[in-house]
């Protein structure tokens, strides 16, 4: 273990800055000396609200959605056994938009809103496990094909919601869809299941590695492929649902992390899912403070961002992993 604890360091490193730059960076810019006044209680009132009440729980929200993401991203990786899988990919994100858009129209919000969210990304879970399992049985590539049908009729369900809502609850609902951070007020919730999730998977980083070879070398070794699928999925979904509930939808994420750590740092999972934790976090910081900053008082969703940093990163990985 401790030959993985040096990219660990720096990788916390790096999210402390990019945590540290978020409550520094903005439409009003503060200085490092007025941030020091702020933690030590000798700050001005306006920069004590800017950084503890909207700047610090933002930038934890961030980093504790990019975290969730890219771990889940990981472990779909691993389930599906297909390295272009994603957190969204078994329709999860769809049924939480769903949810989401509901409650929006019935005029709905604050916790009403995210329960709505979560509600829905469960009932996708448990709709798409159920239809996959069926009477036969249960194999990565009928989960996925299940997941991307359901995923479609959710996109359906959306399409005639946003056709069906008033002109003037439109921007909200599409900036929810696109990834918004800015109503994301209550970090504790997403930092708490990313830490116990990293915790819960670390004595199983072996079993995964063997995992990700194929269930038939998993099985002989000795591991028990049927239950740890189901808790893969499992985590996952859990994982992706609170992260949609917290921000929307934010893409690029879940997909770029995990390929770009395995080409750094090979494709140990003992080390690749807590890096993934930090690097998920690390970016999705770095993109709410460009959304927030770069036509800043107007803010951008921040998913546009990860999206416009995802697209190029990801196609020289491939090229790079084809090479």
């Amino acid at each position: 273990m401790p030959r993985f604890a040096l990219p660990l360091i720096v990788l916390a490193l790096l999210a402390v800055l990019a945590i540290g730059g978020a409550m520094i960076v903005g439409s009003a810019t503060l200085g490092l000396e007025q941030l020091a006044a702020v933690f030590v209680g000798q700050g001005e009132p306006l920069a004590h609200t800017l950084v503890m009440e909207l700047r610090l729980p933002r930038a934890l929200s961030a980093f504790a959605v990019g975290g969730l993401l890219a771990v889940a991203g990981a472990l779909m990786q691993i389930l599906l056994r297909n390295p272009l899988a994603d957190p969204y990919v078994l329709g999860i994100s769809g049924g939480a938009a769903v949810g989401a858009l509901a409650a929006m129209l019935a005029g709905l919000g604050g916790v009403l809103l995210s329960g709505s969210a979560f509600g829905g990304a469960l009932l996708s879970m448990l709709l798409v496990f159920a239809l996959a399992r069926g009477e036969g049985s249960w194999t990565p590539s009928r989960l996925l094909l299940t997941g991307v049908v359901v995923a479609s009729g959710w996109g359906a369900v959306i399409t005639l919601l946003l056709s069906l809502s008033p002109t003037q609850a439109l921007p909200g609902m599409l900036f929810w869809l696109m990834g918004d951070l800015s109503y994301a007020r209550a970090p504790w919730v997403p930092l708490t299941l990313l830490l116990l999730v990293c915790l819960l998977l670390m004595p199983l980083g072996r079993h995964l590695n063997v995992l990700a070879r194929g269930p038939m070398q998993a099985a002989s070794l000795g591991v028990d492929v049927r239950w740890l699928s189901w808790g893969i999925y499992l985590i996952a979904s859990l994982l992706t649902a609170t992260a949609v509930t917290s921000a929307g939808t934010i893409g690029f994420v879940g997909l770029v992390v995990p390929h770009m750590l395995r080409l750094v740092l090979g494709n140990d999972q003992r080390l690749i899912l807590p890096a993934c934790a930090l690097s998920g976090g690390l970016l999705l910081v770095v993109a709410d403070t460009l959304a927030r900053s770069v036509i800043a008082p107007e803010q951008l969703p921040v998913g546009v961002i990860t999206a416009l940093l995802g697209v190029p990163v990801f196609l020289l990985l491939l090229n790079r992993s084809r090479s």
